[in-house]
């Protein structure tokens, strides 16, 4: 799951971001309701966690876009704004919960698995190709009804995988969304992690899901 943090303090940004990584979860950073804006318009993103009071485009501003672009994407508004009306404003103009700063990293946890599994019920909660299937809630693979183990990199590499079913991903793409990071320092990850899952996921399999495209990259497809 790829969450989008527009906040402007940036030591609150960078703890949310750590924190989020920490509980298996990719994160995109935005300073301002602007570049916020523009990092959604790129798409991707499961949940938006946004603070309402931000600069060059105030979050009150921000939800209606969003909402326009993409009618059920959760979107989690933080403020220290505490009146009943400011919080009636927010969840009117289209936010699906409202969390007072400050707060309990626990308490953000728990409001945004409690939005992802909303999300489940409509049907977005698991991800298939072949055999295989992905449990973003649960962050849980199976295989022809065997639970294969991973550790959150793993699995966030599968899921950029299978999100990207029968579609080509280079190198430069696969560092850039699931470490977020430059190519430059991740020149022999990417294979290495490749290796891990086709261990856990393929080798114990007739057919393999995860295939090579030389000179290219890899994709995941049924045959």
């Amino acid at each position: 799951m790829r969450i989008l943090v527009i906040e402007d303090e940036a030591k609150v940004a960078k703890l949310l971001k750590k924190g989020l990584e920490e509980s298996g979860y990719e994160v995109d950073l935005a300073a301002d309701g602007s570049e916020g804006y523009d990092k959604f318009c790129a798409g991707g993103h499961d949940l938006v966690l946004l603070d309402l009071m931000l600069p060059k485009m105030s979050g009150w501003e921000l939800i209606p876009l969003i909402r326009k672009r993409n009618t059920s994407v959760p979107i989690v508004a933080l403020t220290a704004r505490t009146s009943v009306p400011d919080r009636v404003q927010g969840l009117n103009l289209g936010c699906d919960d409202y969390l007072v700063k400050p707060f309990s990293f626990s308490e953000l946890i728990a409001r945004v698995q409690a939005q992802f599994r909303r999300g489940a019920t409509r049907g977005t909660g698991e991800l298939r190709v072949g055999d295989l299937a992905l449990d973003l809630l649960k962050r849980r693979a199976v295989r022809g009804g065997k639970v294969i183990e991973l550790s959150n990199k793993e699995f966030s590499l599968l899921e950029y995988l299978v999100r990207n079913k029968d579609q080509i991903v280079t190198r430069h793409m696969i560092v850039e969304n699931v470490w977020d990071a430059s190519f430059d320092k991740f020149t022999n990850v990417v294979d290495v992690y490749i290796n891990y899952l086709r261990n856990s996921i393929d080798k114990e399999f007739e057919k393999k899901l995860i295939q090579t495209v030389y000179g290219q990259g890899f994709v995941v497809k049924e045959e």
